[in-house]
């Protein structure tokens, strides 16, 4: 088995010889193993963990008191992510390795990532953002039981060496100069400074927040939405040919 010879490679390097080897480079003794059990996305693998005399020894393959492979974890993570019920998540964990997890240990996976996403959004921002872009998109989301369409809006840093990150994600029961005030807002309250470009689409409440939020920053109509609504006031038959005109005139806006 692959995961029991890594196990038996870690020992020895840790050790400096293999088992019943003599060796002047010896740094250390085996002193037996002990079991663990480990939870995979193929099942459920019984493994025989080397122990050193000094106790020591501490393999890559699995964290301490970790049950459950990272992989295995990661999958349930993203079921919650996309809304799938805890009743499913136990018998999709069943049929995939043969082990249906508690709801416990499922809400206890959850909350690790609520807490890894509320770091992420509340971060703070200790470095100058000269360049923003700003979007939303329409999303299906889940909230007490019932589905409804909400906007996610999404802000997109891009630094002075040209690296991008993403500042921030909030929903919104739609997109409005109210919305993107509050988030603009929430950024500055991060650390959010030194921005001087930002780049968005048309829509008018986004634009009055930012120059309320943002006033000393530039604003530039974004291309992509540009081309996209200007196609939409065009016949399928001829949105082809005028998307390259209307590519070719940008080119040589200057």
């Amino acid at each position: 088995m692959l995961a029991q010879a890594a196990l038996e490679a870690e020992m020895t390097e840790r050790i400096g010889a293999a088992k019943g080897e003599r060796s002047e480079m010896r740094l250390g003794y085996r002193s037996g193993y002990y079991g663990r059990s480990l939870i995979t996305r193929v099942g459920t693998l019984e493994l025989r963990v080397p122990q050193d005399r000094d106790g020591r020894f501490s393999t890559e393959l699995f964290q301490r008191y970790q049950r459950s492979e990272k992989a295995l974890v990661g999958t349930l993570a993203e079921m919650y992510v996309q809304g799938v019920s805890t009743r499913k998540v136990k018998a999709v964990t069943e049929a995939l390795c043969g082990h249906s997890f508690s709801a416990s240990a499922i809400s206890s996976i959850n909350k690790s990532l609520d807490e890894a996403l509320q770091a992420f959004a509340e971060r703070r921002l200790s470095e100058p953002f000269p360049y923003l872009i700003l979007d939303a998109r329409y999303e299906r989301v889940r909230e007490a039981g019932v589905i409804s369409s909400q906007a996610v809006l999404i802000v997109v840093a891009v630094d002075g060496e040209g690296r991008r990150q993403i500042l921030g994600v909030d929903l919104a029961n739609r997109e409005s100069r109210t919305s993107w005030r509050d988030f603009l807002l929430a950024l500055k309250e991060r650390g959010l400074f030194g921005v001087e470009f930002v780049v968005s689409d048309d829509h008018e409440g986004l634009r009055q927040a930012i120059r309320e939020v943002l006033p000393g920053a530039f604003w530039q109509r974004c291309y992509v939405h540009f081309l996209r609504n200007a196609l939409d006031h065009l016949p399928p038959r001829l949105a082809d040919d005028c998307l390259q005109e209307l590519r070719w005139i940008y080119d040589r806006r200057e």
